[in-house]
């Protein structure tokens, strides 16, 4: 799900983990955060969420919360752009959450911040995704019960491609070619961001490598990553892509408006611009970086973590197995009448009947053949330094080369620390 439509800032900020646990401070300050007292009583919970942009989801999230029988649980909904640094500020203090929404972190694991959730999540594991279950899972324990999947890739107007006798692109080159002939006027050919960041992971696996392989080693360093960055950087240079959009690429208002023919967006989009345009749109992988590489679709999504600090874990365990284990219509509600996402649930994504037909089915084949999990070994560190490859190669023609070598050593220094 996305987040605010009217905030100016990255989503892939919060696809992707938080610089750890070492911000301070307090969440006191938090604007438009509210309250969802439980029917329950007895224990009292709180749960933290970022605010969404699709309309419902704040309501929807303190109706399951007020069904709940067994506790008192209190929803902050924190309405600002820096949900992360707020949830780890506030992690540290005494107003800390029982149970909060986020992304799989090793550090989160190593640190004690999450409690282990084997126990309730084993009697269901088969049913679950097992890629979901394989990013969660640290030496055999699964901290976190998946929410929602949210594949990512290439929204087109057809009628544009239509226009301009392009088609759909299955490598970067095609993806590039197809930009250049679709801008015309104020409409340029393609949309990802002004930072790029939500498409680095998938230029990399469309290059055919990784970020780590299965031992916790660089992989990304490769020649057609290398390749891919150069060609990056010609589309950067190029203009043909859209730069200083009003919304950031998370938000499908630029695609929605005409002001581009091709976006990088997700999934959850699909209902909105099913609204604006008809059937005058389709959606694609990331292409092919180079001709051995192959298409790919970035899935990212939320999970629900426990507070294994907390004072009331084992209250806050039965909560989220009650609300994210036990309630396949709250599950399969939030997955799909709020935008659409993939429940990570095989028999619920099974019977969503909205993911069923048109592009949302599309949407579902591609995920299942092409899509790409979170590794839980990979962390803000290692991001921060495959985006400054991005920063210094593609927007400021650095040697590529050069620049991974940078990259290199930072992930080297993480690695070393978190694995010896």
């Amino acid at each position: 799900m996305s987040a605010l439509s009217n905030s100016n800032w990255s989503r892939r900020s919060l696809f992707r983990a938080a610089a750890g646990m070492a911000a301070a401070g307090s969440l006191a300050a938090c604007g438009g955060n509210g309250r969802s007292g439980g029917a329950g009583s007895g224990v009292d919970l709180t749960q933290f969420f970022h605010a969404y942009g699709e309309a419902g989801t704040e309501q929807a999230i303190k109706k399951y919360a007020k069904a709940y029988d067994k506790a008192n649980v209190t929803t902050q909904w924190i309405t600002s752009a820096d949900f992360e640094s707020k949830l780890f500020a506030t992690l540290l203090t005494k107003s800390a959450p029982d149970l909060f929404e986020f992304h799989p972190q090793i550090q989160m694991v190593k640190s004690g911040q999450v409690a282990d959730l084997t126990d309730i999540i084993d009697p269901v594991k088969s049913d679950f995704n097992p890629a979901d279950i394989k990013s969660h899972t640290v030496d055999g324990k699964i901290y976190g019960v998946r929410m929602i999947d949210d594949p990512q890739f290439f929204f087109y107007r057809k009628s544009m491609l239509e226009k301009a006798k392009v088609e759909v692109p299955t490598t970067l080159d095609e993806l590039m070619e197809a930009a250049a002939k679709l801008t015309t006027g104020k409409v340029k050919g393609l949309y990802m961001g002004d930072d790029l960041h939500s498409v680095v992971n998938p230029m990399i696996w469309s290059a055919g490598a990784d970020t780590l392989d299965e031992k916790n080693q660089i992989a990304y360093h490769t020649p057609g990553v290398i390749e891919g960055i150069k060609k990056m950087r010609k589309l950067f240079t190029s203009g043909h892509l859209l730069l200083g959009a009003p919304t950031a690429s998370w938000d499908p208002s630029s695609l929605n408006q005409g002001l581009c023919a091709i976006q990088f967006c997700g999934m959850w989009a699909m209902p909105g611009i099913q609204k604006a345009l008809g059937d005058d749109w389709g959606v694609f992988p990331f292409p092919k970086t180079i001709d051995s590489g192959k298409q790919s679709v970035y899935n990212g999504g939320w999970s629900m973590f426990v507070n294994a600090k907390g004072k009331n874990v084992d209250a806050a365990k039965e909560y989220v197995k009650w609300l994210w284990i036990d309630q396949k219509e709250y599950q399969e509600d939030w997955a799909t009448s709020y935008g659409f996402h993939i429940p990570p649930r095989t028999s619920i994504a099974q019977s969503a009947t909205k993911l069923k037909s048109g592009n949302a089915a599309e949407g579902v084949r591609l995920f299942n053949e092409f899509g790409h999990f979170d590794n839980i070994g990979w962390t803000q560190a290692m991001i921060t330094a495959l985006e400054d490859v991005f920063a210094n190669s593609v927007r400021k023609d650095m040697d590529p080369e050069a620049a991974l070598d940078k990259a290199d050593a930072a992930v080297e220094r993480e690695l070393k620390k978190l694995f010896g």
